[in-house]
């Protein structure tokens, strides 16, 4: 009898600890890290949503968003984003692991920068390495000001719009302050793309 009292003790003891742990780390703590967020920095806890002109989501500031076809080719109507490895799939990230020997990689990036350089109509030692060079995640929509600026006058031509127009736009969506401090300024290509979409219409 004293040893099922004892047992029915540290049962209850049991128990009592695991209302205890899912209250505080089930319920309270996930609440406090919500609410946190909410108060903080409310943009980036629901996900980063940018809208387009009606107020409608449209996409995630945080993933680049394809702008080209099945086959890979690219709209040259708007600015490209870094290459893929993934081919921009949201629903699989990773890289190529590929080290910097790698036969296939140099191939790819000697490949790349060829293609870039016709499509801007500039020499390839003018291509940026993030141009050819794809993300650790392949879905980073961040690119360097150097390959923005690289894409003005096309992008501006495809759209109808002067290249100063399109120049502003870049300025707008290239990042300041704290982040770019403590990296070096980039500019948001799924941003600008849906600045670029409304200001061409």
């Amino acid at each position: 009898m004293n040893m099922l009292s004892g047992y029915l003790r540290q049962a209850g003891t049991a128990l009592r600890f695991l209302l205890l742990a899912t209250l505080i780390l089930g319920l309270a703590y996930p609440l406090a890290v919500f609410g946190v967020g909410q108060a903080v920095a409310p943009f980036q806890a629901n996900g980063s949503i940018l809208k387009d002109d009606a107020g409608n989501p449209a996409a995630s500031a945080l993933i680049a968003q394809v702008s080209a076809d099945d086959a890979g080719t690219q709209d040259p109507a708007w600015f490209h984003a870094r290459p893929s490895a993934v081919g921009w799939d949201p629903t699989s990230s990773s890289a190529s692991n590929l080290g910097p020997n790698d036969t296939k990689l140099r191939d790819t990036v000697t490949s790349n920068r060829a293609a870039v350089a016709e499509l801007e109509g500039v020499s390839k030692s003018d291509v940026p390495a993030d141009a050819v060079t794809a993300s650790g995640s392949g879905l980073d929509p961040e690119i360097s000001v150097d390959y923005a600026t690289l894409q003005i006058r096309r992008v501006a031509k495809a759209q109808g719009l002067s290249p100063e127009a399109v120049q502003g736009l870049v300025d707008k969506y290239t990042s300041t302050g704290l982040e770019a401090f403590l990296s070096q300024p980039s500019v948001n290509v799924t941003g600008l793309n849906l600045a670029l979409a409304e200001a061409a219409r």
